[in-house]
């Protein structure tokens, strides 16, 4: 098949999610195929693949030892799917640090940039940098263009951006930087001509931020120099105090691998509960558990100090918006976040809100709330379109 397609990668650190679209000159690129991979470097793993219209076309348990073998299973169903050459292929790539702050294509200087940011988040870059190589071997010549997370980010004011610590952190790249920035981005692209002046993007998953946007920019998040700042999360612990990292240093209870483990794999919901970092799982023993309900609760809280200090930054709110997992599908944390917000002028429609509507606001209330679903590897396509556009302008 001609090299008339974008291919979009999304690497996780235990996932990866793929996707073909149209590379169509005008309008959005669609998308043909999807498919993911799960359960990378562990024991158990699975690979599903469907068409644009939702169709599944294959499903089936299988190991992915590396990253490699990943690589190697999406080549292979593009194979099948007679896909053997792309017009561009981009690349998710959750940080990029203080020098890539644009969406842009990968050459060896911004692969050695990358390299260099990969501490910045060592659970997600090791994967994404892998994954790079691969295809750049795999598809040896075909451009290929890396979308950072913190890009969205990059218009953060000075007194959002900064850390309290001396001037020489600041100059060795130590800042906020911000995350889901192609979630809040792909959130602004569904509003098209309909975005508000002040509004809040609430990215509620197993990584959740809350993000105050001003005329269509980030003024504000709630991640930080790395995805595991901010609300508490699935199994990341969210901001903490820096006296209890101390502590836990101080005391041998962790060296720091250890203690990377903890904040990151074993902490959130997960280590609140000690059941589960699945919010649904979570409510079907909240009744009977006191630490389910504990962890749900948590989650709650941090999600509305967030959205409401936020509302203070903006100077006001036009529109609250939920995405991701959580945000998008459950009601009950969302009704639970918005109680007491009517102060803000936020009320839900308890109706609208229990059907997962795409709005879910009392008509007569001033802040409109809606469920937008998150279009991350959509946006990827639509950067990629633009940047192959303007290499070949």
């Amino acid at each position: 098949m001609s090299g008339d397609a974008i291919l979009v990668l999304n690497s996780g650190s235990s996932s990866l999610k793929f996707g073909v679209y149209s590379a169509a000159e005008t309008g959005d690129p669609r998308p043909t195929y999807r498919g993911e991979m799960e359960g990378i470097a562990g024991g158990d793993g699975k690979i599903w693949v469907k068409d644009g219209g939702g169709k599944t076309l294959e499903q089936e348990s299988r190991r992915f030892p590396q990253q490699s073998d990943a690589a190697k299973a999406v080549a292979e169903t593009l194979s099948k799917l007679r896909f053997s050459e792309f017009s561009g292929i981009g690349h998710r790539v959750v940080h990029g640090g203080p020098s890539l702050t644009e969406h842009q294509k990968i050459t060896p200087e911004v692969l050695d940039t990358m390299e260099r940011a990969s501490a910045f988040a060592p659970v997600h870059m090791p994967a994404a940098l892998e994954l790079i190589r691969q295809m750049q071997w795999r598809f040896p010549g075909v451009a290929q263009f890396a979308c950072f997370d913190t890009a969205f980010h990059r218009t953060l004011p000075d007194a959002a951006a900064r850390l309290p610590l001396p001037q020489s952190f600041w100059d060795a790249g130590v800042r906020k930087y911000g995350f889901h920035g192609l979630s809040c981005e792909s959130i602004l692209h569904a509003l098209g001509s309909h975005v508000p002046r002040r509004m809040i993007v609430a990215h509620l998953g197993n990584g959740a931020s809350v993000t105050a946007i001003l005329d269509g920019k980030s003024v504000d998040t709630t991640m930080g120099l790395t995805p595991t700042g901010g609300i508490v999360m699935g199994t990341r612990s969210g901001d903490l105090d820096p006296g209890v990292l101390l502590y836990l240093l101080a005391s041998n209870t962790a060296d720091v691998d250890g203690l990377a483990k903890v904040l990151d794999k074993r902490s959130g919901l997960l280590g609140i509960s000690g059941k589960s970092s699945d919010m649904r799982e979570l409510h079907k023993v909240e009744r009977d558990d006191p630490r389910a309900r504990l962890a749900i609760e948590m989650f709650v809280r941090a999600a509305k100090k967030a959205i409401g200090g936020y509302v203070a930054v903006l100077g006001g709110l036009e529109l609250l918006v939920f995405a991701g997992g959580i945000g998008e599908n459950d009601a009950a944390v969302r009704a639970a976040i918005c109680e007491g917000m009517e102060i803000f002028g936020v009320q839900l429609d308890e109706d609208a809100n229990c059907k997962n509507e795409r709005e879910i606001h009392r008509c007569e209330r001033p802040v409109s709330v809606r469920v937008i679903e998150s279009d991350e590897d959509g946006q990827i396509a639509r950067h990629v379109a633009r940047l192959l556009q303007s290499t070949t302008a």
